[in-house]
């Protein structure tokens, strides 16, 4: 893969795309600013090779049309604050017009050394990778740098059709989502064990089945535990179950068994009368939840089960949470697999979306090897699938 390491980027203007798809609040105010402060060793890498850059990137669902509620003027004045130098903002609601030109000339005449565009998605073009939009973002520059890996599974102008105008490269955070979720994957580390929660085995099916032609062990916890459960013949009570993918999860068992995968089921779980933060908590063998009872969590036995697996692990992946870790109540599990990783001396590596969010909510995301910063492209290239913002680098 072409990377920024592998470009003289001196002297030259740069457009890099990056996701500063960030939550705001009411007020405009960042609540989150891990894909801001994700990117600044690439924007750093850049500037220190003595290249001008432009920042461009979308925020929300604008609809292809310019709307406040979507500027990415709290992303240009938080930048500002990270690099401790000016950012040149062109609000332009065209993104790519007359205000965004005039700001690119103030940047060439050294006024700053980093503008940030509007929001890529102000223009319906961009999600329909419209040549001519494409073609108007690669006239600002001399080589392009796609470091937004969370959009690098959408074929997008921003993203994918800039290449076809300027020389194309991979920033470091991109560079580093394509080692720890495909290369170091290929040949991991063994004993290599995945941790699969969450709500849906029909969401995550053709992750399970590409992770268990490489995975030594599976464990299994969240809601989606409830339905293997549930298709061995336990009582599960009233806990969330996808009755139609029963057979489906007992394909999986047997496709698990088959390739040699040991599977981990909960033991135990943490169960309670409604789905509700201040529920009472009751803990439950696996094999004999009440009727009038739901799982919410994995329960002790189980978190020591886990907890040893994972020290013994070599490589382990994560994706999706073993409960419902917003409730206090109902943390515990998911908060100690965490702590095991952390503690494991393996290679742990952190899918995006939930998986990221109950990582970083228990102070853990710097004890990872990897958080990635994508949801769905992290998904998609756990699942074996080629992103379109990847392949163009290779």
């Amino acid at each position: 893969m072409r990377t920024i390491k592998d470009t003289d980027l001196k002297g030259k203007t740069v457009l890099m795309r990056a996701d500063f798809n960030v939550p705001l609040s009411e007020d405009m105010k960042i609540t989150d600013d891990l894909r801001i402060t994700a990117t600044v060793p690439t924007i750093r890498y850049i500037l220190d090779a003595g290249a001008s850059l432009i920042l461009c990137s979308h925020l929300g669902r604008p609809k292809g049309k310019p709307d406040p509620a979507f500027t990415l003027a709290p992303v240009a004045a938080r930048l500002e604050e990270l690099l401790g130098e000016k950012v040149i903002f062109a609000d332009d609601p065209e993104v790519t017009g007359e205000i965004t030109r005039k700001a690119a000339e103030r940047l060439k005449a050294g006024e700053a050394r980093v503008m940030l565009m509007q929001n890529t998605r102000y223009r319906e073009e961009e999600e329909a990778n419209d040549p001519a939009f494409s073609r108007d973002l690669a006239s600002f520059a001399d080589i392009f740098v796609l470091d937004a890996f969370g959009c690098a599974h959408r074929a997008h102008a921003s993203t994918v059709g800039v290449s076809d105008y300027i020389p194309a490269c991979a920033g470091l955070l991109l560079e580093k989502e394509v080692s720890y979720l495909k290369d170091r994957l290929e040949d991991p580390a063994r004993p290599y064990t995945v941790i699969m929660g969450g709500a849906k085995v029909s969401d995550k099916i053709e992750l399970i089945n590409n992770l268990l032609k490489k995975a030594d062990r599976l464990i299994i916890g969240g809601a989606m535990a409830n339905t293997f459960l549930k298709a061995k013949g336990l009582e599960t009570g009233t806990s969330k179950v996808e009755e139609d993918k029963l057979s489906l999860a007992l394909e999986i068992l047997d496709n698990a068994k088959k390739l040699g995968v040991e599977v981990y089921l909960p033991a135990d779980l943490r169960c309670a009368p409604e789905f509700s933060a201040d529920a009472p908590c009751t803990v439950c063998p696996a094999d004999a939840v009440p009727s009038d009872l739901m799982a919410l969590d994995i329960g002790p036995e189980t978190e020591k089960i886990y907890s040893d697996v994972i020290a013994s692990s070599a490589t382990v992946v994560f994706n999706g949470p073993m409960g419902v870790f917003e409730f206090e109540a109902f943390s515990s599990g998911t908060k100690a697999v965490i702590a095991a990783m952390a503690s494991s001396g393996a290679v742990t590596v952190v899918g995006g979306g939930d998986s990221a969010a109950a990582v970083a909510s228990f102070g853990m995301s710097e004890k990872m090897s990897h958080v990635s910063t994508g949801g769905g492209a992290s998904l998609e290239m756990l699942e074996g699938k080629v992103l379109p913002g990847v392949a163009i680098m290779e």
